[in-house]
């Protein structure tokens, strides 16, 4: 079965002080679900289009174990907590099979 990976990317932080409230609990449930943070933070350097924005990128052993993870009440909490102090782009997506 192919990997799931969940990548976030940030436009724009409005409230750093919430944001990392968010970390604090969303950190934990992801893990929880058994997700693996890859990447977290902004980007070394960025080619043609690339925007120079936070970027989070999690590793799970499926796209249900990572779409489970993101509906789960632990980080269903997170969310709240973080509230509209952050404008992100969510996707999961299936890894290559390999």
């Amino acid at each position: 079965m192919a990997k799931g990976y969940w990548v976030g990317c940030y436009s724009e932080v409005r409230n750093p002080e919430a944001l990392a409230v968010y970390g604090k609990l969303a950190s934990p449930a992801i893990q929880a679900a058994g997700g693996r943070f890859l990447v977290r933070g902004t980007p070394a350097h960025c080619y043609e289009a690339g925007l120079n924005q936070r970027t989070v990128l999690i590793e799970f052993e499926s796209v249900a174990a990572a779409i489970a993870a993101h509906d789960s009440p632990g980080y269903q909490a997170a969310l709240l907590a973080l509230g509209d102090a952050a404008v992100r782009d969510i996707r999961i997506c299936e890894g290559l099979p390999g």
